[in-house]
């Protein structure tokens, strides 16, 4: 895919709403797999301690953090006018800061685009159209994610990480959690793997077993229509280091064209909400 040049206003402001659609989409952690044959089945319906200290572990590392950044790796299924699967992905290079402080940069595939949100203002970006939607800042990250998708239809498929509560979304409604074991292969270090389920999520998701930090989440959603996957990849971590001055603001994005935050489709068009 490449950068749209030359593009009439309209067009241009049509690749913002589009690449905003498309590169932050709901995506939340992760498809259950089976256990290994050496695992014993897990009984229906079960909650084993030992998966929720692990998913707890990395809930608790995550919220208390101050600040953090890491890279994020999304992938998403969608099927084709054919009815194929095809798989679509966007890289996110995420920096926040508690309670009202973000910014992420999303390079193409597609027309890449930057989100700045500085506790006062926040703005979309294209830089290759010179395009920028800015509307008042809303007062916590919690917030932003609620603002977001009600302005644009926009949710990134890392938000809950950067939640207040990591762990909200995964324990609601839970009906079964599981320990499948350790992996060496995922995120270049040990991972705990744990599976969790409930009536309208399926996932497994890979922690860090020495710093508790997620490396690998996976997603179906069992009532949504072809069961489509939903994968996010996480690395280069770092926590509570110190962002520099005007990390989360761009004068350049500030002084770019202006439009509107809208959701894709006809004015007016009801998006319904992220499956979560």
């Amino acid at each position: 895919m490449r950068h749209p040049t030359n593009l009439p206003l309209k067009d241009l402001m049509c690749a913002l709403v589009l690449s905003l659609s498309l590169g932050l989409q709901a995506c939340a952690p992760a498809a259950t797999q089976p256990a290994p044959a050496s695992a014993p089945a897990p009984a229906a319906n079960a909650i084993e301690p030992k998966a929720i200290a692990v998913l707890e572990a990395a809930c608790a590392r995550l919220a208390t953090a101050q600040t953090m950044s890491f890279t994020a790796v999304n992938t998403y299924q969608k099927a084709a006018r054919n009815g194929q699967p095809l798989f679509y992905t966007t890289l996110n290079r995420v920096s926040m800061q508690r309670p009202d402080k973000l910014r992420v940069i999303t390079p193409g595939d597609g027309v890449g685009d930057e989100f700045y949100f500085d506790g006062k203002i926040m703005m979309a970006f294209v830089p290759s159209a010179d395009l920028v939607a800015i509307d008042e800042a809303p007062a916590t990250i919690d917030d932003l994610v609620e603002k977001l998708w009600q302005k644009s239809a926009t949710y990134y498929p890392f938000a809950d990480v950067i939640t207040s509560d990591p762990c909200a979304v995964l324990k609601k409604n839970m009906t079964s959690a599981f320990y499948v074991g350790r992996s060496g292969v995922v995120g270049g270090t040990t991972t705990d793997m744990i599976a969790l389920a409930g009536p309208n999520i399926q996932a497994e998701m890979w922690i860090g077993t020495q710093d508790q930090l997620p490396r690998m989440i996976k997603v179906t959603y069992p009532n949504e229509p072809g069961r489509a996957l939903y994968q996010t990849e996480y690395s280069n971590w770092r926590i509570n280091l110190t962002h520099p001055p005007g990390h989360f603001t761009s004068a350049k994005a500030a002084n770019a064209k202006r439009m509107p935050f809208q959701p894709p489709g006809p004015p007016g068009e009801a998006m319904a909400p992220p499956m979560r």
